[in-house]
C-alpha cells in the first residue's frame, strides 16, 4: 500500500538531509503508478521504491544538488526502450514516468510530520502541489478530511482546487486549473486500514504478520492469554486479551475497519457474529466453510458483509497458504472501497 508510512518512520527517527521523489505522471505503463513516493537520505538511506530498480541509481544521482534545499524539479525517464542500456532507460517498461524530486527543508519536513500525526488519528489528507511553467513547485498545501489546512501557499486556494482537495480525485495526478494559471499535483493520503483478528491460534500468526508487511494496522484480540502475546505478534500495533463482548462493546468499530474471525469456537464466533451486527461493516471473513457459517446464523440469511469462507479462492493450504489468501482478498476489498470513496465524492 502506501510508501508514505515507511517514509515518515524514517524521516523522523533520521537527522539526515533528505529528498522527496514522486511519481507525478505516468504515460502508459509503469511498475508504480501516480502519487508513489520515495525518501533519499545523504547517506544513501532510502524509503520506498518507485521501480523495481531502474530508476534509484539515477534517482541518488540527481538528488545530490537538492539536499539541505528547498530545490525541486521534475525529471523524465524514457522507459520504453528495450535495448538502450542508460539508467532511467532499456527498462522496456512501455512507459513514460514523470518524478517530482524536492528537497526538504525544516518547514517541509515539520509539514510532513504533521501529515503523520493525521494519518495516525484515522484522518485522510489530501496535498496539492503547485507546478510552475519551469517545472518546478512553488506552493504546496495540505489539508485534512476535517478541513484542518497546513503548509506553504501563497495567496487564496481557487474553490476547484479546494473542493478536489475536500472530496478526493479518483486518481493522484497533475490537472490544469485555470484559477491558478498552472499545473497542480494531487494527491490523497489515506490512513492505514485496520484489521482485527478474534482468535490468536496458529493461523492467525501469519496472517497478522503479512497484513501488517501489506500495510494494515492490525490489532488481534483473544480471551486466552496464552493465544495472544507479542512473541506471537511482533508487528501487531495492539494486542488485546479480553472476552469478545467487553472488546467490542469498549472499542470504537468503524465501518471502514475489516474483522477476520477465526476463534476455532462455535460459540464465540457466533457471539461475535452478533454482537458486530449493529456495526455496519463491511467486510467480516468467517474461516471455515459456507456451510459451517450458514449454521452460525442458524437458519437466518447470511448477511453480505460476510465472507465466508475468507479468502480468494487460490487452493490455499495450511496457515501460510491460508494468509496469503486472506490478504490478497483484504487488499482487493481496500482497493474497491477506496475506488468507491473517490467516484463517490
Amino acid at each position: 500500500m502506501e510508501n508514505i508510512y515507511d517514509i515518515l518512520a524514517l524521516l523522523k527517527c533520521s537527522k539526515q538531509k533528505a529528498v522527496l521523489a514522486t511519481i507525478i505522471e505516468v504515460e502508459g505503463s509503469s511498475y508504480r503508478k501516480e502519487g508513489t513516493s520515495m525518501l533519499l537520505l545523504e547517506n544513501e538511506e532510502k524509503a520506498g521504491v518507485l521501480s523495481a530498480g531502474c530508476l534509484e541509481e539515477d534517482l541518488f544521482q540527481r538528488a545530490a544538488d537538492f539536499f539541505g534545499t528547498s530545490k525541486s524539479a521534475i525529471f523524465t525517464f524514457n522507459m520504453k526502450s528495450e535495448d538502450d542500456l542508460l539508467w532511467g532507460t532499456g527498462a522496456g517498461c512501455n512507459g513514460i514516468i514523470h518524478v517530482l524530486v524536492q528537497g526538504i527543508d525544516e518547514k517541509l519536513r515539520e509539514h510532513l510530520l504533521m501529515l503523520g500525526e493525521f494519518l495516525k488519528q484515522s484522518k485522510t489528507v489530501t496535498v496539492v502541489k503547485k507546478i510552475t511553467h519551469d517545472l518546478r513547485v512553488s506552493h504546496y498545501l495540505f489539508i485534512s478530511e476535517d478541513e484542518y489546512v497546513f503548509g506553504e501557499w501563497e495567496g487564496a486556494v481557487s474553490p476547484n482546487v479546494k473542493k478536489l482537495m475536500l472530496y478526493g480525485k479518483e486518481k493522484s495526478g497533475v490537472a490544469f486549473f485555470n484559477e491558478h494559471a498552472s499545473y497542480v499535483y494531487v494527491h490523497c493520503f489515506y490512513p492505514k486500514p485496520r484489521l482485527l483478528l478474534f482468535g490468536g491460534g496458529e493461523d492467525a500468526i501469519p496472517l497478522a504478520r503479512l497484513a501488517a508487511q501489506t500495510g494494515f494496522s492490525v490489532t488481534v484480540t483473544d480471551w486466552r492469554r496464552s493465544f495472544c502475546h507479542r512473541e506471537a505478534f511482533p508487528l501487531a500495533d495492539e494486542l488485546i486479551v479480553s472476552f469478545p463482548h467487553e472488546v467490542i462493546n469498549k472499542m470504537t468499530i468503524q465501518s471502514k475497519d475489516f474483522v477476520v474471525i477465526l476463534t476455532h469456537n462455535f460459540q464465540r464466533d457466533q457471539e461475535i457474529l452478533s454482537l458486530l451486527e449493529k456495526k455496519q461493516l463491511h467486510y467480516v471473513g468467517v474461516l471455515g466453510s459456507a456451510n459451517r457459517t450458514k449454521r452460525l446464523f442458524e437458519g437466518r440469511e447470511v448477511p453480505p458483509y460476510i465472507y465466508s469462507p475468507v479468502g480468494l479462492s487460490i487452493g490455499a493450504e495450511g496457515p501460510e497458504e491460508i494468509a496469503v489468501s486472506i490478504v490478497a482478498q483484504l487488499v482487493q476489498q481496500q482497493r474497491l472501497a477506496v475506488r468507491e470513496s473517490r467516484t463517490s465524492a
